[in-house]
């Protein structure tokens, strides 16, 4: 808070430039931290060598150890405040405890260092012990601790010494072996119940509450024979008692003890294991009692510890005991106390929850307690208990339907008559919660049954009978008074249709013709979840069903251009699956002739638009075939009598094209599952796939746009995995003839390449030999177009992997290599792409003495890594890469192999200067690839040579070898580095003035890396002093990202302290055996239990709701429990909108620009470096570019009059010439960030700054005042240009 007003003078503070000083003369904290741990204390301390021998000695007596010179010196610390040790206790204190080798005790080590009296007290005792053990010559086992831990407990008097060796007890008999627990039972059980009576009515919890966890652990260890005792029982009846301590964390440790016994007990989890434990009838009769006992007082503390504890024990019981269990939970739920019944409803939610088994919970009693249920069920306003309620009830649905399929269905029509009234609630939450549940029951009681149904009808006996009853409850949601939650009904009767409408459309006919009625409505607001109810309905039921009980009324012959439900073809559309082919052909293919030959009358007739109506009808009708091509179920009988009307269309109807391309390509991908299907669509290849040829084959004005030329060939390429390979090769020498012809064009010729692209893969090995010699003399065309896409074909056999084309590859291996020779002159720079991917491939299946060819490629290859295509230097990265493992293949070892290749790459350093950066950019890549298979010595004289190429004059040059730099920094070794960081940076030191201007980002950004590497003072004692300005920067910039990475690495992890923590509800066997320690102050604990008192106190209030209107409330109706709510009625108080801007620390709103960018280059990563390097090294493009490099395609290139439009987009000559200037854009700065004035035009902002100062009292007059004189400017330009529109309007 702030201080009082002249306070400020009396504070101490630093003197200026004196805040850091390294020896201030104020040093009261050090001097206090000294005197603890390593000096003479100060002043007088109250611990004394004496002391500390007292202390051992009384130790060593009650141990009844005879130590007369005990060194093992403990420090006592009763208080905290002047607490003080001398060298000998504190050297000693630790000796005991640092290097105890138990791991049990790995968590008491890290107390020493704690303030607090208990801690302290811990390391105390445990120190003692271990020197005890050790003085012993024991081993340090956890028997060893566990006697001496045991004859320690029964010595000592003090209740804090109590509860440290109680403490370190429950740490150690976890792990002591259960026989040992066995035979010692009596004596360790008698020490335990004593000190638990004498301790139960103390103040101190500490002692209490461990040796209650010491009492749990004992009695889990135990074997079946010993439950058999009444001295167990007895002592497990002793625990189970603390379970209603009006102390939380004795009851809390009692409560876990209880069900770690009851739960996790050994003789649980083995071979002869009982249904049950033998203390589990006891433990219910017990909890039963308690909250008989408690009746029905006001407070009802007791029962709703009971109920906290039966919320885990209840699937432990045997049947009988939870029958009375609930039974007695269903009583105290009508007491209508708030949070008795929350509770109960947790314990059955829990009971549900746990699916236990036949013998804990027969489907008997579960079908009982569900029909108990429904007595309690809240009011539809009241909130919390209402989803609570339908949470129970649908895990207990689940629960039954896995014990009893029949009684669930038997009980699910209540509950979803129940959960349908929930939709008249008027929170959203239970209305939501409704909706969930009911989808969550039929997704999990229903439809894992629905296939053992046949076709369900309203007449149906049981149990179709129970789903009609359940489709009739959520089909009343339809009506208008459940108009508020339509949204949700819809999604509802979306699952109800995926779910059961294969087997009940039926008695869901009614229903759709509802929906579709429904959606005509005006300003009808749910249309999109109609579509998708009817979606589903049309995916479950099939086209068919849908259109017999909801036609589409549209047959051709309509007097009006009304079509009310032409809104189900596009549904239609993206919901058809899996229905019979031979329905469109009988019932689509007439419809769409009909539309067809209507518009075409109303076109000769001179009536455009309504002829564009019924033309775009038929055309909906065509889009709806892919979708029955999706997994029909009568491909092999129906398709024959499709496949002639699907030729007709693709020759003689271009706007149907690629409609029924599309068709045919999901049909050959998703129809044709079996061999029989593949081959039924297979025969009809040799009529459809001449016909896509001529189409394809034909100029763009009859072959249709290059978008359509596209899909006839994705089509031709889908129907040739189908075709028989004899059909491909005679279709291969019919292309091939027609490219020899002189009569064909060129346009022709590349649309036969394009075809014959296609189809090499499939073809024989004979006919691979004819089809290369035919292509072989067009690798060498100067028709560039003509070049490419012969080298397409070769690229497409090389890489397929049919078994004919990689033996015409092997066979004609020294033929290949010596035409791709030949051909290097004349290889056009378009061909480069399709090139160096063939020569990827053909050197991936090389052998040692094939080393020549690879030899004659590397300049090729070289100059190609800063070819213009984005594709061809992609391929010329990967065949690089490919050419060095291919040496390292050839031996004799990955190092000598290296070194040979890259003395072949480093000739390229002699070359021009294109050929030398291009060098680099290549080294730069291997060293990337390799940089395993290189020697230290060869990185070196690499890097050396890379220094010398920075004193180049050649911009590229000088870029490449700052790429590599960026590279090394990244993959080299620091300690290697090192020894030529000097070299390194005097070359970037020596760049001309115009290197450094040109390149000042990259340069700026290699010293980023540089300083985060080696530090901020090395680099700028190696860099001259021009540097040093930029470096200075560098460095705030980092400390600046450093810090605001810190700041919001603190704002996430205080979000994730601010979540509130999950209650521990003991589901798992792990959350049960967990330790429960809880080494908080009692400080903290008071406070936080006040806090919760507080809440429970407001939880637990409740409301009772009037009776409508003047009616007074009947206390003895039976439904009068719904009145009790835990709500409070009334209307609800809006919420305030939720923005979506963020909000700095003061209150202030951080808008940012639209094109403005957060700027984090200063703090990138490893994850930005690596994509820097990645997009130095080739396998990443560059951000810069103007066109992406689209690897979807893979080398298909477009040739002349087969582009894709070009649209403008990106940045350069690339930029959008026509678009629109943002709002606002006039002021918008050249040089900087936010808005300018500007001469003679409004100011770019009018608003009204948020100050704090304005929420002071004292100042509000003074703030009132100050914008009046603006209202008063404002108030007399409108009365001006009132007055002079008034003068305008005169006559």
């Amino acid at each position: 808070g702030r201080l009082r007003s002249g306070a400020v003078a009396k504070l101490k503070r630093w003197r200026k430039g004196h805040s850091s000083d390294c020896n201030p003369e104020t040093r009261q904290h050090r001097l206090a931290a000294r005197s603890r741990f390593c000096s003479r204390p100060a002043e007088k301390s109250n611990l004394t060598v004496d002391a500390v021998k007292l202390h051992n000695e009384l130790q060593s007596g009650s141990l009844r150890l005879e130590r007369p010179n005990d060194s093992a010196q403990l420090r006592m610390e009763e208080d905290s405040a002047g607490e003080a040790a001398t060298e000998r206790s504190s050297g000693t204190f630790l000796s005991g405890l640092s290097d105890c080798t138990n791991v049990t005790f790995s968590k008491v080590q890290r107390f020493w260092e704690s303030n607090s009296a208990a801690h302290k007290e811990i390391c105390a005792v445990l120190a003692a012990v271990t020197e005890v053990i050790r003085s012993r010559g024991g081993k340090e086992s956890e028997t060893e601790y566990f006697a001496a831990l045991m004859t320690t407990l029964e010595a000592v008097e003090s209740p804090e010494s109590l509860a440290a060796v109680a403490y370190l007890l429950n740490l150690v008999l976890k792990r002591v072996p259960s026989p040992v627990l066995i035979k010692k039972f009596s004596d360790a059980s008698k020490a335990f119940m004593g000190i638990v009576s004498s301790q139960a009515c103390s103040s101190s919890t500490s002692a209490l509450r461990w040796v209650l966890s010491c009492l749990a652990t004992l009695l889990r260890k135990q074997d079946l024979a010993a439950w058999s005792y009444p001295v167990t029982l007895q002592v497990y009846h002793g625990l189970l008692s603390f379970c209603v301590h009006t102390k939380p964390k004795v009851r809390k440790a009692a409560q876990y003890g209880v069900c770690s016994v009851l739960r996790g007990s050994e003789f649980m989890f083995g071979d002869a294991a009982p249904e049950h434990h033998p203390a589990a009838p006891s433990t219910a009769k017990f909890c039963v009692q308690e909250i008989e006992k408690a009746g029905g007082t006001k407070e009802a503390t007791t029962t709703l510890h009971i109920l906290a504890l039966l919320r885990d024990l209840l699937p432990c019981f045997p049947a009988a005991v939870v029958k009375t269990c609930c039974e007695t939970l269903l009583r105290v739920m009508t007491l209508s106390h708030v949070l008795v019944t929350a509770c109960a409803m947790q314990a059955f939610h829990s009971l549900f929850s746990a699916q236990a088994s036949v013998a804990c919970l027969p489907a008997e009693l579960n079908a009982q307690i569900i029909t108990a249920l429904y007595d309690y069920v809240p009011s539809t306003s009241d909130l919390q208990p209402l989803l609570t309620w339908l949470s129970t009830m649908e895990r207990a649905h689940i629960n039954l339907g896995r014990l009893q399929k029949d009684l669930c269905w038997a009980h699910l029509p209540r509950l979803f008559s129940a959960a349908m009234n929930c939709f008249l609630s008027p929170h959203s939450q239970v209305v939501a919660a409704a909706a969930q549940t009911l989808e969550t029951l039929l997704s999990e009681c229903v439809a894992p049954h629905m296939d053992d149904l046949g076709t369900v009808s309203a007449s149906a006996p049981a149990p179709a009978a129970y789903l009609c009853k359940m489709f009739r409850s959520v089909e009343e949601g339809l009506t208008y008074r459940f108009h508020a939650a339509w949204d949700e009904v819809l999604r509802v009767l979306e699952v109800f249709f995926e779910t059961c409408g294969k087997q009940c459309h039926p008695i869901m006919r009614k229903c759709l013709r509802s929906l579709c009625d429904l959606r005509l409505s005006p300003h009808f607001p749910y249309t999109a979840e109609v579509d998708q109810a009817v979606g589903a309905a049309v995916s479950a039921m099939g086209p068919e069903v849908l259109l017999e009980a909801v036609p589409l009324e549209i047959d051709g012959k309509e007097e009006t251009l009304d079509f009310p439900r032409s809104w189900l073809l596009p549904v239609l559309r993206d919901y058809v699956q899996g229905a019979r082919l031979s329905f469109f052909t009988s019932y689509f293919l007439p419809l769409a002739a009909a539309l067809k030959s209507r518009a075409l009358e109303f076109t000769q007739a001179g009536k455009s638009v309504e002829a564009k109506i019924y033309d775009t009808l038929q055309w909906q009708v065509w889009t709806l075939l892919p979708g029955f091509c999706t997994h029909p179920t009568d491909l092999l009988g129906a398709f024959k009598g499709l496949a002639r009307t699907l030729g007709m269309a693709i020759s003689e109807r271009p706007d149907l094209r690629p409609t029924v391309c599309q068709a045919l390509r999901t049909l050959i991908h998703k129809g044709c599952e079996t061999d029989a299907e593949r081959a039924e669509v297979g025969r009809f290849a040799k009529n459809f796939l001449p016909i896509l040829f001529n189409v394809y084959s034909q100029p763009e004005e009859d072959g249709g746009s290059s978008a359509q030329r596209r899909s006839v060939l994705d089509t031709v390429r889908a129907y040739l995995t189908i075709t028989d390979p004899q059909m491909v090769c005679g279709f291969l020498q019919k292309a091939s003839e027609k490219l020899t012809s002189p009569e064909s064009s060129e346009f022709a010729r590349l649309s036969i390449l394009d075809l014959v692209v296609a189809m090499a893969p499939y073809a024989d090995e004979q006919s691979l030999g004819s089809l290369y010699h035919t292509i072989q003399p067009s690798l060498q065309s100067k028709e560039r177009s003509m070049q490419k896409k012969a080298y397409r074909v070769l690229e497409e056999v090389c890489a397929a992997p049919h078994a004919p084309c990689q033996a015409f590859v092997r066979s004609h291996l020294q033929d290949l290599q010596a035409a791709l020779l030949d051909s290097l002159k004349s290889a056009a720079s378009p061909a480069k792409r399709p090139r160096l991917k063939c020569l990827c491939h053909i050197v991936k299946q090389l052998s040692a003495e094939h080393e020549p060819f690879i030899t004659a490629l590397v300049p090729e290859v070289i100059l190609c890594t800063k070819e213009v295509s984005v594709g061809a230097r992609k391929n010329a990265f990967v065949l690089l890469v490919e050419m060095g493992h291919a040496f390292i293949r050839f031996g004799p070892t990955p190092q000598e192999a290296m070194q040979r290749f890259l003395l072949l790459v480093y000739a390229g350093l002699t070359g021009s200067v294109t050929m030398i950066s291009c060098t680099v950019l290549a080294l730069t890549r291997l060293f990337f690839e390799f940089k395993d298979h290189l020697e230290l010595s060869v990185v070196e004289q690499l890097l050396q040579n890379i220094c010398l190429l920075l004193a180049s004059r050649t911009r590229d040059v000088v870029k490449a070898a700052l790429g590599f730099l960026k590279v090394t920094l990244l993959l080299v070794d620091t300690k290697v580095l090192a020894k030529h960081i000097q070299a390194m940076l005097e070359a970037v030191g020596n760049l001309s003035d115009d290197m450094r201007r040109h390149f000042r980002m990259k340069l700026r950004n290699l010293f980023t890396k540089f300083i985060r590497k080696f530090g901020f003072e090395l680099v700028k004692g190696l860099l001259p002093a021009e540097y040093h300005k930029v470096l200075v920067n560098i460095r705030k910039a980092e400390a600046r990202s450093r810090k605001q990475r810190a700041l919001r690495q603190a704002a996430a992890d205080t979000d994730e302290e601010e979540a509130p923590p999950a209650q521990p509800r003991g589901d798992s066997m792990e959350e049960i055996l967990a330790d429960s320690e809880d080494e908080e102050e009692e400080e903290e604990e008071r406070q936080r239990s006040k806090e919760w008192r507080k809440q429970a106190r407001q939880k637990g209030q409740a409301w009772l709701k009037e009776g409508e209107e003047d009616e007074p409330l009947n206390f003895l109706d039976p439904n009068v429990s719904q009145r009790v709510l835990a709500t409070e009625p009334g209307p609800k108080r809006s919420r305030g909108v939720s923005h979506d801007f963020q909000v700095s620390e003061d209150g202030r709103l951080i808008i940012h620009e639209e094109e403005e960018e957060v700027d984090d280059d200063e703090a990138k990563g490893a994850d930005e470096e690596m994509a820097d390097v990645l997009q130095d090294v080739g396998l990443r493009s560059k951000k810069s570019q103007k066109r992406r490099f689209r690897e979807e395609p893979d080398d298909e290139e477009h040739e002349a009059g087969t582009y894709p439009q070009y649209r403008a987009g990106g940045s350069g000559i690339h930029r959008q010439l026509d678009k629109e200037p943002a709002f606002g854009a006039e002021y918008r700065s050249k040089k900087g960030k936010g808005d300018v004035k500007k001469k003679g035009q409004l100011d770019p902002y009018a608003y009204i700054p948020l100050n704090r100062a304005r929420l002071n009292r004292r100042k509000r007059a003074k703030m009132q005042g100050q914008f009046k004189g603006l209202m008063k400017g404002a108030q007399r330009g409108a009365k001006a240009g009132r007055r002079n529109r008034q003068k305008a309007q005169r006559p």
